[in-house]
């Protein structure tokens, strides 16, 4: 497979509360993929465990089999989700300075995100969930 590397979008100017024009949501969709990226990872290791703690505590032999044919199945996937992300450049298991950089710039994101005030008192912007004026 051939897929695109770019890095991990990181946020070129500080976010501001000002949510509702498009234009500054520069920078999210690459932190978003990232982010979903992360979580099909975690979650397919989490399955890979699951699966290896019931292979402990199955004796039937047909359902062994078809646990361990799970197991395999998880690690393949698991493997398949690794490269991808390191081919987009948004996971370096061997370079722990470049992740380490990915890891700052995620966490710096999360503060600035969490910091929005997503509930502005004023959302009565042209075009934006218009409303009759009662």
């Amino acid at each position: 497979m051939d897929y695109e590397r770019k890095p991990i979008n990181a946020l070129k100017k500080p976010m501001r509360n000002d949510y509702l024009e498009i234009a500054n949501a520069e920078g999210m969709p690459g932190l978003v993929d990232s982010t979903i990226a992360l979580n099909f990872l975690l979650n397919a290791k989490n399955g890979i465990r699951n699966c290896a703690m019931a292979l402990t505590e199955i004796a039937d032999p047909q359902s062994r089999t078809e646990v361990r044919n799970m197991l395999n199945a998880s690690i393949d996937l698991h493997a398949q989700i690794t490269e991808l992300m390191m081919k987009k450049g948004w996971f370096h298991p061997y370079q722990v300075n470049e992740q380490f950089k990915l890891d700052k710039m995620s966490a710096q994101a999360a503060l600035q995100i969490a910091n929005l005030k997503l509930f502005p008192g004023d959302t009565s912007r042209l075009g934006t969930f218009a409303t009759p004026n009662y």
